[in-house]
């Protein structure tokens, strides 16, 4: 009798054990909380009052309907500028970020004491605070007393002198190279983790086919990278819409119009106290980094596989 009640008792035990606590559900209660306080809340009033000219002040406001976003699509050329701006910012930083640091990846990738010595360097400019950033580099980009400029006089290259910033229509790249510097270090770190979890006995199989370091990069790394990529991809176009803070440090406020981007805009318009329309631009900022996020990822599954 006792051999037999034993397992039937152990089940039992194993059963009781398996009951979840009726308290343990209230521990995620203080988080949704904060969530639906400070999260979901602000983000259905953005779309209420995206509708409407408030000017965040007054308990009175009149409903516009999508006036507002007429409004911004035809008839602001302030948020056309912008949005212009933002997307040429964009383009550069997604590209370069991703080949640099992918690149950067395939060299570092070993493990050695150089290249985890290299891989902390490059990661380095990424725990740095953007204010910081942006006065850094405020100060290479000086026309008169900037790094870049002091050294080409003292090459006597004074004919390759740049006014940076100054440049109408160059000081938006001159921008997208600072944020590559910022962000790519963070890149690497993915990339090496995606080609670390690529199993070596696919490249020991290659090499013995015979196939070389590009054909191993295009039939392997590249299919097998494409988590990472997609990280990297969807990193890279949320922050080049969000670089409000590194876009004012190296401005100053208000920016000038060939630097001025989205969020710097939005930032205008709530200093403007024109909070409706502010956020008709907040819903545009939005759906602009949803839609872009999802076509570049589409492209990259395109490009993936008709390489595989």
């Amino acid at each position: 009798m006792t051999a037999a009640a034993t397992p039937s008792r152990r089940r039992r035990l194993f059963r009781s054990n398996r009951r979840v606590p009726p308290t343990l559900f209230l521990f995620p209660v203080p988080a949704l909380v904060l969530y639906v306080t400070f999260f979901v809340i602000p983000t259905l009033q953005t779309f209420q009052y995206s509708t409407t000219n408030w000017n965040g002040y007054s308990a009175d406001y009149d409903v516009l309907g999508l006036a507002n976003f007429q409004r911004a699509l035809t008839g602001d050329l302030l948020f056309t500028n912008a949005l212009t701006n933002n997307l040429k910012f964009m383009v550069v930083v997604v590209i370069g970020q991703t080949f640099l640091g992918l690149l950067l990846a395939v060299l570092l990738v070993r493990n050695t004491r150089t290249t985890i010595f290299l891989r902390a360097l490059y990661f380095f400019p990424t725990i740095l605070s953007s204010v910081s950033v942006g006065f850094i580099w405020k100060f290479v980009y000086d026309p008169n007393f900037g790094v870049i400029n002091s050294t080409l006089g003292a090459l006597g290259l004074d004919g390759l002198k740049s006014p940076f910033l100054g440049a109408e229509g160059q000081a938006i790249y001159w921008l997208a190279i600072t944020q590559i510097w910022f962000h790519a270090g963070m890149m690497v770190v993915i990339f090496i983790a995606g080609l670390q979890a690529i199993p070596a006995e696919l490249y020991e199989a290659a090499r013995v086919d015979g196939a070389s370091k590009w054909r191993q990069f295009r039939s392997i790394t590249w299919p097998l990278i494409a988590p990472a990529m997609s990280i990297v991809v969807a990193y890279t176009t949320i922050q080049s819409f969000k670089a409000f803070d590194i876009v004012l440090s190296i401005s100053g406020n208000p920016p000038s119009s060939s630097l001025d981007i989205l969020s710097t805009r939005i930032y205008s318009s709530f200093a403007n106290a024109e909070f409706g329309y502010a956020a008709t631009q907040s819903v545009l900022f939005i759906a602009f980094i949803a839609v872009i996020t999802f076509v570049f990822r589409r492209f990259l599954r395109l490009i993936q596989g008709s390489e595989s």
